[in-house]
This record gives structure tokens, C-alpha cells and sequence, in this order.
């Protein structure tokens, strides 16, 4: 059994969000075109409060109820089984979807069966990297759908470098054609 987990493609990190990725919104037509080919589909979101040391790092977004923490308008959501928040405290950075607070989400992947899971979303080099690192952890066999992610790349081979320690971590780099074509 496998799962797609979309990662936090929220406004904030779209074309005029507040940290937005370069070409954030041209993941979600090809995430809304793979989603039904999974048995079970979670999305995370970041879920910040009004303040938390994350925001010493990064500008302010995500806050939770605002806007910029609405996923973008045009995923399609009823694809959605489970939404996992993260980074919801003032202490917690948030960047895996593992770290959610109101689900355990190896868990929850565990209890229906799901032995793999395919990761697409934003950002590569920071949550779609967390987030992988923790699925091999937890023992998942991941992969990353390459068309499917977009980088903050604070340095410009940041991307690069996600996807290779993605890929040297035991991740698999997939692209959506390899999976509409299963």
C-alpha cells in the first residue's frame, strides 16, 4: 500500500506568499493528477502561532487561521484523508511532517498498512527533505517526485544538494509520469 504526502503547499510558499518558493503553484496541477493513484493521501501544512523562534529564522507565515496558511486554491483537497499540522508550538520548527502534533503520522501510516509513501510539495531543501529523511527513518521506502517539489534555495544549489542527500539517504527520485504510467 502506498501513500502520496504533499507537503505544505500553502499560500505563503506560492507566487506572492510571504516566503514564497520560485514556481510553488506549478506543483499543485500535477499533484491533483497523481493523487488518485494512491490508496491514502495525507497533506501537511505548517500551523505556526503568532510567534515562535522559527520566526527568527524565516519571515512570518503560516500563522495559524490566516490566509497565507490556506493551502493554494487550486490543490484539490477532497483528495485529502488526513491533514497533519506542524510547528504548531512557540519552541517547534515544524519542518517534517512527522513532527505534526495532532497525529502521529508514522502511526497512522503504519495502522493502514502503507509501506510506501511518495513525497511532493514545498519545500525541497527544508520540509520535502525533513519529511523524507524521517520516512526512511521510520523505515518507509520513499520517494521524492522530482516535478512535483519546488526549493527555497537560500543558496542556489540548495535543491540540488536536498535531492542528493534525499537520494543518498535511500530515497527513490521519481517523476509524476513514472507513477501515471503504473
Amino acid at each position: 500500500m502506498k501513500a502520496l504526502l504533499i507537503i505544505d503547499v500553502q499560500n505563503d510558499f506560492c507566487s506572492g506568499g510571504v516566503l514564497a518558493t520560485k514556481g510553488g503553484e506549478e506543483v499543485v496541477p500535477i499533484i491533483n493528477k497523481i493523487a488518485s493513484r494512491f490508496e491514502l493521501v495525507v497533506a501537511s501544512k505548517d500551523w505556526h502561532p503568532e510567534e515562535t523562534k522559527h520566526f527568527k529564522k524565516w519571515p512570518k507565515h503560516c500563522v495559524q487561521g490566516t490566509y497565507g496558511a490556506e493551502f493554494h486554491k487550486d490543490l484539490d483537497t477532497s483528495q485529502i484523508d488526513e491533514i497533519a499540522l506542524k510547528g504548531t508550538g512557540t519552541l517547534d520548527d515544524g519542518y517534517s511532517a512527522f513532527d505534526a502534533t495532532n497525529v502521529n503520522l508514522a502511526s497512522f501510516l503504519q495502522e493502514r498498512k502503507i509501506d510506501s509513501v511518495y513525497i511532493s510539495g514545498l519545500a525541497t531543501d527544508y520540509c520535502v527533505l525533513n519529511t523524507a529523511l524521517d520516512a526512511v527513518r521510520n523505515n518507509f521506502h520513499t520517494f521524492v517526485v522530482t516535478d512535483a517539489v519546488r526549493a527555497v534555495n537560500v543558496k542556489p544549489d540548495d535543491s540540488k544538494m536536498a535531492l542528493q542527500q534525499m537520494k543518498d539517504a535511500g530515497c527513490v527520485l521519481i517523476s509524476s509520469e513514472v507513477i501515471l504510467s503504473e
